[in-house]
């Protein structure tokens, strides 16, 4: 079995955090959401997976999994150069996957739970796809699944008036018949080709599609709350402090849990809960709380609380206090 991670996206949402990072490479707890994809992969023994992307993102990509240096994996890059859609994407992914079943997952999802119990179901039903689904709150926003007797039996995208609560939470297995599947079908409304029609031609043809349920959160980090909400879940499942031995502290006070990464100088300052900083980044006479700050950010001297915010990075942020 391969491993597909989708990242060509834009990320047109969380501008302007994007124009400098792709949105694969967004921190949760100082960690980028791909290489919690790889993790989860690995974790399933994975080594051979593809990474879907723009060619604009290969170099921040490249550099940042070189860093990192902690998977026995071999990594190929494929190119989607038009934002096309994620039917378009498994397509242009083909000639690496070859006759392999493969495990999807988006890279903009943060992956809360193992994929052991989806690739189970997976194998052991012989499904030709499999996906990973999980209640939302506002289905209206997501890919939405009807089930019966432990099958899909359709699936809808951003329904206005949707059927069930169950959304598609981007982590799929598929067999390579997906590939007919994304040949078969017109790109939608808005100039995509995607998933949810690829499934359901599938269903239609009689191929089985089932499921497994996450019992965590699964978070789309698409939007600004939705990533500070990413990053309060993961700090809260960490439970405590996480503070690079490199950093360099004077009279703060830390409420946790909190993530401050490599390099960082905090000085007078009262830090937490669920508050990230990024490597690098200057911090005196600051009070944070529900936030994320990215990599070499200067903050000194903030008058009042900072919270529910992100701040981008190389900000610089200076006032005075009475």
């Amino acid at each position: 079995m391969k491993g597909l991670i989708l990242c060509a996206g834009k990320g047109s949402r969380l501008y302007p955090f994007t124009r400098s990072y792709p949105k694969s490479l967004l921190p949760v707890a100082n960690a980028p959401l791909l290489h919690a994809c790889i993790d989860k992969l690995v974790e399933q023994q994975i080594t051979e997976i593809g990474i879907v992307i723009h060619p604009s993102q290969e170099t921040l990509i490249r550099a940042s999994l070189a860093h990192a240096k902690r998977w026995d994996a071999k990594f190929e890059y494929i190119y989607q150069h038009e934002p096309k859609g994620i039917a378009n994407a498994v397509l242009l992914a083909q000639t690496f996957i070859g006759s392999h079943s493969f495990i999807m997952l988006l890279g903009d999802n943060l992956m809360s739970i193992s994929l052991t119990e989806l690739r189970k179901r997976a194998e052991a039903e012989g499904n030709h796809a499999t996906l990973l689904l999980g209640e939302v709150d506002a289905p209206q926003d997501y890919g939405i699944a009807e089930v019966e007797n432990n099958r899909i039996i359709r699936l809808e995208e951003k329904p206005q008036a949707p059927k069930s609560n169950l959304a598609v939470l981007g982590a799929y297995v598929f067999t390579p018949v997906l590939f007919d599947a994304a040949r078969g079908i017109k790109a939608s409304a808005r100039g995509e080709y995607e998933i949810t029609d690829a499934i359901q031609w599938l269903i239609e043809r009689g191929y089985q599609v089932s499921y497994a349920i996450a019992e965590k959160p699964n978070i789309d980090v698409g939007t600004v709350p939705r990533w500070l909400e990413a990053n309060r879940l993961t700090l809260h499942e960490k439970g405590t402090n996480e503070i690079h031995p490199s950093v360099i502290i004077e009279n703060c006070i830390f409420v946790e849990p909190v993530s401050i990464a490599e390099g960082a100088i905090l000085k007078d300052c009262t830090i937490g809960p669920y508050v990230s900083i990024g490597a690098g980044s200057f911090l005196e006479g600051c009070h944070l709380e529900n936030c994320i700050v990215l990599e070499q950010v200067h903050l000194k001297q903030l008058p009042q609380t900072v919270e529910h915010t992100v701040l981008g990075q190389g900000s610089v942020i200076s006032g005075v206090r009475a």
